[in-house]
């Protein structure tokens, strides 16, 4: 059997021959992992991201660009939001930590702001991990600015940035989220919050790993901080959002991923999923790979319109989303669905055949009634004026 060190080293070269000579790995950031644990079924998406492949020129190469993504407008809005509240070595955000979580212990009035620069993702994760130890040991609050955090994603590790990470003085950790989205009078957009949690929740089990590591493990809590603009100023406001839910569900969704070893084992000899090669040689090496997709992965994943017109082009239920496709059980295309509906084949048996049969005939009395000029009971029907 091969030394676990070996296979590592196998596959990371396996994994750049698939994203083609001398083309860089993107990284895997938190917003792309919550998208793939929302879809852990579909393969594509997870040897793509594990091989560091950059969809969006990708998607573009196979003729369906993207149109998932940031604006330039947000990101430098972001940034100048993200400049400011971390200002004076985060003074501000600091105070809005102690407020928000932590309010019986000592003022943040003297932080550390340790130094995380190191050589690659692998050497910041690692000086990462240590100043979080020197953090617990002095006590006292210590603010991480951009930490670099690694976590295992199916047999890959995924190098994670969250935007803050602060340690209180009892040791314990918080994960620090921020958005250039406002709070309006002290709430914000539902959608982005949630949004913010799952990709937080991503961060948590990051750090609970690191923490696993440390003898007594500190504790990582699962409140986590939201800074936002307040109201319509560049004013920072902040919030305690508990993302315990979104962790459960983003840890057993990423336990249900198919290891990237075995996804790499499937494809055929040669297959690269390089953006320079000819579009038919592309297309037929993503094809070789199969998908899963469903109607919510056009906002969160840049391959999204390509798989949605495979999908159609192969009469797929899941196009129709993943509510209707649970419902019909074993029937995958929609021209088995008719053919079951009509009487044409099908287990009468099968509660999602007999489901559509009885609403085919309810479709089809309800049409005669309509022609006839009569409603399901019988009775006449009178136009109005």
């Amino acid at each position: 059997m091969p030394h676990p060190r070996t296979r590592g080293a196998e596959l990371r070269q396996r994994l750049a021959e698939l994203r083609g000579p001398d083309v860089p790995a993107k990284t895997l950031d938190a917003r792309a992992l919550a998208a793939l644990a929302a879809n852990p079924g579909c393969a594509r998406r997870a040897i793509l991201d594990g091989a560091g492949v950059d969809k969006t020129r990708l998607a573009t190469a196979l003729g369906s660009p993207s149109g998932f993504g940031q604006s330039q407008f947000a990101l430098t809005r972001g940034n100048a939001f993200e400049a400011r509240v971390k200002a004076d070595g985060g003074a501000e955000l600091l105070r809005l930590a102690h407020r928000k979580l932590d309010p019986g212990a000592e003022p943040p009035e003297q932080a550390g702001v340790p130094d995380l620069s190191a050589i690659g993702p692998a050497g910041r994760a690692a000086r990462t991990a240590l100043a979080l130890r020197e953090a617990v040991e002095a006590g006292g609050w210590t603010l991480l600015d951009h930490p670099m955090l690694a976590l295992d994603v199916a047999g890959s590790p995924a190098f994670l940035e969250p935007d803050a990470v602060v340690v209180h003085p009892d040791g314990s950790w918080t994960v620090v989220e921020i958005k250039s989205f406002p709070l309006l009078d002290g709430s914000a957009d539902p959608a982005k919050v949630g949004a913010a949690a799952r990709q937080a929740a991503v961060y948590v089990l990051a750090l609970e790993a690191v923490a696993a590591r440390l003898d007594p493990a500190p504790r990582v809590r699962h409140r986590i901080l939201l800074v936002c603009p307040k109201d319509f100023s560049n004013l920072p406001a902040a919030s305690a959002v508990d993302v315990r839910k979104q962790r459960a569900v983003t840890s057993r969704q990423l336990a249900r991923l198919t290891r990237i070893e075995e996804i790499v084992d499937t494809l055929p000899e040669g297959t690269c999923f390089s953006p320079e090669l000819p579009a038919a040689e592309l297309t037929a090496a993503v094809e070789s790979v199969p998908a899963t997709y469903a109607p919510e992965c056009l906002s969160a994943c840049e391959l999204a319109f390509h798989c949605r017109d495979r999908s159609r082009a192969a009469g797929a239920v899941t196009s129709l989303g993943r509510a209707a496709r649970a419902e019909l059980g074993g029937l995958t295309t929609v021209e088995a669905v008719l053919s079951a509906a009509r009487g044409e084949s099908g287990d009468p048996d099968d509660p999602a055949v007999a489901a559509l049969r009885r609403a085919a005939r309810l479709r089809a009395e309800a049409l005669s009634a309509a022609a006839s000029g009569r409603d399901s009971a019988g009775q006449e029907v009178v136009p109005c004026p």
